[in-house]
């Protein structure tokens, strides 16, 4: 898998990525500090645990057989487009386009080709899409579970 950069959000360029991928080399380091301190950052599935965002964040997982895939393309050209409402419901991005890496998240998801999986603070998978989904119909999943309206309650 190539190694992944952020999000160019400082240069105002939301939507294009630098040009040696789309996330950054975390290994090594605290990922879930990585990611309170920008929650704008993709993760590489091989760099990441999902029981370090348990009860945290809501990990959104992107799959594809290629970074290249149009499918991928479109659902990271989605996500980039409102990175601030994914922020504001604890939203993590995690990649994984290298099939042949079995990354630990590819194993347990078990994707083929493209597919995005959305899942909880609780780690249970709560949504699976072999297309691309926009922001808006994301962020509405996600205020309909459970958690996230207490969270809305108590102005979080």
């Amino acid at each position: 898998m190539t190694r992944l950069t952020h999000f160019a959000l400082g240069l105002g360029l939301l939507g294009v990525f630098a040009t040696t991928g789309i996330a950054s080399d975390v290994s090594g380091q605290d990922v879930l500090a990585v990611w309170e301190a920008d929650k704008t950052h993709i993760f590489a599935a091989d760099d990441v645990d999902l029981n370090d965002f348990a009860w945290v964040a809501r990990p959104i997982v992107v799959f594809a057989n290629s970074e290249r895939d149009p499918a991928f393309t479109q659902q990271m050209d989605l996500l980039s487009q409102r990175p601030q409402d994914l922020a504001d419901r604890d939203v993590v991005i995690i990649v994984d386009t290298d099939p042949s890496g079995e990354s630990a998240l590819r194993t347990k998801l078990r994707p083929r080709g493209f597919m995005m999986v959305l899942i909880g603070k609780d780690g249970q998978v709560k949504l699976r899409k072999p297309l691309p989904w926009d922001v808006r119909e994301l962020t509405r999943s996600i205020d309909k579970m459970p958690l996230r309206r207490q969270e809305m309650r108590a102005g979080s």
